[in-house]
């Protein structure tokens, strides 16, 4: 499955793909608004093989890619779409990006491409994701692709020594036809 967009390749992931996630995740700046404070090569490797078993699923339910430049192929994060189940109606969107292509619009792109593939692929009827609410670059980017803001979960995660509030986003298909139709 390969999705396109102005600036990226959205390919499906290859298992050499495994030392550029493991760089990119290995950064502080990415590594503060996850649970996990480093990664081991034995990790990302497995992080590599949950995306590669999920290509293989039948029916397929969850569509991670890796986001590629259209210029040069370099890897840069990866962006998709996940339903629990082949009859549910809905579907939830997450990305994540190396730290150094951060505010330059690839997130963004990546993500209006999957939810642009959940409604007209899919047919789902809903599209939601979370984030961290400190995460304000992540808000940012949900808000872009034209997701509401439907609540704030107060003190619901517990990493780092401390609670975190998430932020919960959501689209109904009729939202997104109207913008895109």
């Amino acid at each position: 499955m390969i999705v396109t967009t102005d600036r990226l390749i959205l390919r499906e992931f290859v298992e050499s793909d495994w030392p550029v996630i493991l760089a990119y995740q290995s950064d502080a700046r990415y590594l503060r608004y996850y649970h996990w404070t480093g990664r081991t090569e034995a990790e990302v490797r497995a992080f590599v093989q949950m995306f590669l078993a999920q290509q293989q699923a039948q029916p397929r339910t969850k569509f991670q890619l890796a986001a590629t430049l259209r210029a040069g192929g370099q890897l840069i994060g990866n962006c998709g779409i996940r339903k629990k189940s082949p009859e549910a109606w809905e579907g939830d969107i997450g990305y994540e990006f190396a730290p150094e292509y951060w505010g330059r619009g690839y997130a963004t792109e990546a993500a209006r491409a999957m939810v642009a593939f959940g409604f007209e692929t899919l047919k789902i009827h809903r599209v939601w994701s979370w984030c961290i609410a400190d995460n304000v670059g992540s808000a940012r980017v949900l808000e872009k692709v034209g997701m509401r803001l439907e609540g704030r979960l107060r003190e619901n995660e517990w990493f780092k020594g401390r609670w975190w509030d998430t932020l919960m986003y959501g689209m109904l298909e009729e939202e997104w036809r109207t913008n895109h139709g």
